[in-house]
């Protein structure tokens, strides 16, 4: 076969589909069985550079080097909590900074990762909502975060990755495209062969997105962070609730559950004399009644940039227990990592450059 010479500008060759591999190899006389060891190469074995491809002639390998990059993070900082959570800070190949959170329980090993550098949201209890939106991640950098957890999870503790959910940086709806793609790399059979039952993506309320989620008929679970139910509330510190009411999110979420009959969960964190009385708790059951859902009560984990606490234990017991008393399914949720700002809101690069 003839090669042709090396392109200027080398991409990334996971940017290419199988359909894209086998056109490529098709041009320099390869069969397209090529293509297809290739991408299992890629995604099934997460190779991250092609001398890893064993199978491949040197000289295949050499084309491969001179036209393309495989561009996957690396582990930059690894913390680990006394809670056994491991938080990762994820370089990207343009210097950027993410982070990625392993979560042991005694039931689930569960990868918490980001869909975004940063988050245009602006959600005025989360750290990551302090931070600028550098760009989206590509579905190859939210796939190679699966990757390296689900490593830590069987080096570290000798238990395979059961659980994914997309409650990092940045909010996956305003990523559609690539979460949805790095979700079916994920959970492909040419792939990690993960099932979709085991995977949450949380939304902070994107109402369209969250319909076209149900036009799409995907097959993961959906999580909306909730936090107040009412909008006067929830406008003051989910600034998108402006343009995504609670009744547009209603009409959205049962649109989304009558098409995928996919379990939905509100995520509400009881912050201290803001949304953590009993009214509090009788408007979350009136909402949480118009959608077929489960309340997951989250304590809330500081952050230097907002003055909102913690609720208090009791408090958050007798909120808890109304709605359970109203036969609505309701858990709480224990912090996890706190100590080394992995918790849920905790999420800024700190320290490291961004």
């Amino acid at each position: 076969m003839e090669y042709i010479e090396e392109s200027p500008e080398k991409k990334d060759l996971r940017s290419l589909s199988e359909a894209e591999l086998i056109a490529a190899f098709k041009e320099i006389g390869e069969p397209s069985f090529r293509a297809k060891q290739i991408h299992e190469w890629l995604w099934k074995k997460s190779a991250t550079n092609f001398d890893m491809m064993t199978n491949i002639s040197l000289k295949t390998r050499e084309w491969l080097s001179q036209h393309f990059n495989i561009n996957h993070i690396v582990e930059d900082t690894i913390q680990i909590s006394k809670d056994r959570t491991i938080k990762t800070a994820f370089r990207l190949h343009d210097n950027h900074l993410i982070e990625g959170v392993l979560i042991p329980t005694e039931k689930r090993m569960t990868a918490c990762v980001s869909s975004q550098v940063g988050c245009s949201l602006t959600c005025k209890f989360c750290a990551t909502g302090y931070m600028d939106r550098k760009r989206n991640l590509e579905a190859s950098e939210i796939y190679d975060q699966v990757v390296l957890i689900r490593k830590q999870a069987e080096e570290n503790y000798g238990i395979p990755l059961t659980n994914i959910v997309y409650m990092g940086m940045g909010e996956p709806l305003l990523n559609y495209a690539n979460v949805l793609k790095s979700i079916e790399l994920i959970t492909s059979d040419s792939g990690l062969n993960m099932a979709a039952r085991r995977i949450t993506v949380s939304t902070a309320g994107i109402a369209k997105m969250i319909k076209k989620l149900g036009d799409d008929q995907v097959r993961f679970n959906l999580a909306l962070s909730l936090h107040a139910a009412n909008d006067t509330k929830r406008n003051q510190i989910m600034p998108i609730n402006e343009s995504n009411t609670l009744e547009a999110l209603e009409e959205a979420l049962l649109y989304f559950h009558e098409k995928t009959g996919n379990d939905i969960t509100f995520e509400y964190i009881a912050f201290k004399n803001f949304n953590d009385s009993l009214e509090d708790a009788r408007e979350l059951v009136m909402f949480a009644r118009k959608v077929p859902a489960k309340i997951n009560i989250i304590q809330y984990n500081p952050i230097a940039e907002a003055s909102y606490k913690n609720t208090d234990p009791l408090s958050l017991e007798e909120f808890a227990g109304f709605i359970e008393n109203q036969g609505i399914t309701v858990n709480i949720r224990r912090s996890r990592g706190k100590d080394i700002d992995a918790a849920c809101g905790q999420l800024a690069n700190k320290n490291k450059g961004e």
